[in-house]
C-alpha cells in the first residue's frame, strides 16, 4: 500500500512521533491508523524500558505563567546529556508539560507516588459505594480496577491526556521523547501556584 506524507502528517499530529517512525508504523501495519499507533506505543515504550535504568541527571527547569500571573508552574524534565537538554524538541516538551500542569492541575507525577494511605482510601470510597448500589462482591475488585484507572487519569500528570494532542497521555509524549532521543527522560518535580489558593501546612 502507498503511505502518503498527508498519512504521515497525520500520524504524526496525533502521536507527537518522528516522521520516519511514523511512516514505518503505517508501512507495518498497512495503513491502519489504530495499528500504527499501537505500533509506535510498543516503540516509545520498548525504548523507554531500555533507557530506564541509565541515570538522567542533566535537564531543564521550564516555567508557565498563566492568566495574566494568577498561575504559576515550575517544572523539572530530567535528561542523560546536556546536549539533548539543549534541544529544541526537549525544551518544547518542558514547557508544554509545564503549561500542561496550569491547565489540568494533577497532585503527583506517577501513580507510583501516590501514598498509601490515600489510595487506600480511595479504594475505601469504591467498596462504600459498590455496597450503596448493592453490586454482587465478585465483581468489586473488576469495578475498583477501572475506577483506580479513572482517578490516577485524574492526579497523575503521566496518567492525564496531553492538553496539546489529546489523543496521548503525558506519559506517552515522555516515551515518544525518549524514543527519539535515545536518552533516558523523567518528569522529576512539579511545583503549581495559584493566586490566593489555600496553603497547606
Amino acid at each position: 500500500m502507498e503511505i502518503s506524507s498527508t498519512m504521515v502528517k497525520e500520524l504524526r499530529t496525533k502521536t507527537g512521533a518522528g516522521m520516519m517512525d511514523c511512516k514505518e508504523a503505517l508501512t507495518a501495519s498497512e495503513g491502519d491508523f489504530e495499528k500504527a499507533i499501537d505500533f509506535l506505543r510498543k516503540k516509545g515504550l520498548s525504548a523507554a524500558t531500555k533507557r530506564s535504568s541509565k541515570a538522567a541527571k542533566d535537564g531543564t527547569i521550564a516555567s508557565y505563567i498563566h492568566m495574566g500571573g494568577r498561575i504559576g508552574v515550575m517544572v523539572e524534565l530530567n535528561c542523560e546529556t546536556d546536549f539533548v537538554a539543549k534541544t529544541d524538541a526537549f525544551q518544547a516538551a518542558a514547557k508544554d508539560i509545564a503549561m500542561h500542569v496550569a491547565a489540568s492541575n494533577p497532585i503527583y507525577v506517577r501513580p507510583d507516588e501516590i501514598p498509601e494511605d490515600a489510595l487506600n482510601r480511595e479504594k475505601e470510597i469504591y467498596r462504600s459505594q459498590l455496597r450503596e448500589e448493592k453490586k454482587p462482591e465478585k465483581i468489586w475488585d473488576k469495578i475498583i480496577e477501572g475506577k483506580l484507572k479513572k482517578y490516577y487519569e485524574d492526579v497523575c500528570l503521566t496518567e492525564q491526556k496531553f492538553i496539546k494532542n489529546t489523543d496521548i497521555t503525558v506519559g506517552t509524549l515522555i516515551s515518544n521523547l525518549i524514543a527519539n532521543t535515545g536518552e533516558n527522560i523523567i518528569i522529576r518535580r512539579f511545583a503549581r501556584f495559584q493566586l490566593g489558593e489555600e496553603i497547606k501546612k
